[in-house]
């Protein structure tokens, strides 16, 4: 069975299927460096403006490739990371369909996207713990950001293991669907809505998020915004798009 990082754009959207059946969808050096190859196509695609990360079914992605990891030292390690990271750092808005296990590094890949959605199979489960294996790739803080330190210790440190339905009520998820297929076209759609607008601001937009995420004010937010908006105002996009919206209301 192949390894390999499947791409489909459709409307500005992005699918990349992560494939290791043989493994799950486990995260081995082969498969990462796809991922960041893929992702890093993906970007450079000015077509593309919103990416969707899924994997083979019947997984999501069963973590990284054991056998890999007990002969792993630092620089290994970093390139197991590799293929989230990419994700974590893509500058266009990115999503997670998990669509079965996401199991220690499958749960980093799901935390890495800006937004993630479960189908009826999904089951987030940390698993490091049981394993004797320190998290890695920045897990601690991904996880204490989506989920509060009493979730991320939950999680890691007891090892609850949470169902589609467990993760949205404690945010680890946005939205859960009753089918793997209503999963992928609800994914497509959301990030249609993304891959809909300029992409240069949508790109600049979550540049902003990222830098305001950090401050302790509105007021120090409002500064960096106010610059950012000023710009958009004198878009040519914007112009267009205000222009469309008048004529559409002086119709009614």
């Amino acid at each position: 069975m192949s390894t390999e990082v499947r791409t489909e754009v459709t409307d500005g959207v992005a699918v990349l299927t992560v494939s290791n059946p043989a493994r799950r969808n486990a995260l081995n050096l082969e498969l990462s460096g796809k991922l960041v190859e893929a992702v890093d196509a993906a970007v450079a695609d000015a077509a593309v403006g919103a990416i969707v990360i899924t994997g083979e079914a019947p997984a999501f992605c069963a973590g990284g490739d054991l056998a890999e990891l007990a002969q792993a030292d630092p620089d290994t390690l970093k390139r197991v990371y590799s293929g989230f990271l990419a994700i974590a750092a893509c500058p266009l808005p990115t999503l997670a369909a998990v669509n079965g296990a996401a199991v220690g590094a499958g749960i980093n890949l799901a935390l890495a996207c800006d937004v993630r959605l479960a189908g009826p199979t999904a089951k987030f489960d940390v698993r490091f713990m049981q394993l004797g294996l320190h998290p890695g790739g920045g897990y601690t803080w991904m996880a204490d950001r989506v989920l509060g330190a009493q979730g991320a210790a939950a999680m890691t440190l007891f090892c609850d293991v949470l169902d589609a339905d467990e993760a949205q009520r404690v945010g680890l998820v946005w939205r859960t669907y009753d089918s793997d297929e209503a999963l992928i076209e609800g994914a497509r759609e959301l990030a249609g809505r993304a891959a809909a607008a300029p992409r240069a601001l949508i790109e600049q937009t979550k540049a902003t998020m990222r830098v305001t995420s950090r401050l302790d004010t509105q007021a120090d937010a409002t500064d960096i915004e106010i610059r950012a908006q000023a710009q958009s105002v004198h878009s040519e996009a914007f112009r267009e798009r205000v222009a469309a919206l008048q004529a559409k209301i002086s119709k009614r």
